[in-house]
């Protein structure tokens, strides 16, 4: 349980550090489901006469492992996970179709 905690803590601290505030009419926030494990960066708004409804970043904590299903960043989102402490083998990239997971550096699944 311990490390799940941890997890979910690098998880709020990652998307905390994606949200910004540059544009009073456009409001990020930041979804975090702990009974579920699913977190998510959203934007959303007005840009002019078009609404917007953006998710920027969702991550999930299946069996353990962190798996990232969506990145709309310029961001290696992985890499920030390793940087703040979470080992290769509990990173899943979930948004690579599983034929491709073997040769990134990261966990198949």
């Amino acid at each position: 349980m311990e490390t799940l905690d941890q997890y979910r803590k690098i998880i709020r601290e990652l998307l905390q550090s994606h949200a910004t505030k540059d544009d009073p009419d456009i409001e990020c926030q930041i979804i975090c489901d702990p009974e579920n494990d699913h977190y998510q960066l959203l934007e959303l708004g007005w840009q002019g006469l078009h609404r917007l409804y953006v998710c920027y970043i969702h991550l999930d904590i299946k069996q353990g492992k962190i798996w990232i299903q969506q990145n709309m960043t310029e961001s290696d989102l992985g890499q920030e996970l390793v940087d703040r402490g979470v080992p290769a083998s509990d990173i899943v990239l979930g948004l690579q179709p599983p034929y491709k997971r073997p040769y990134t550096q990261y966990s198949v699944a």
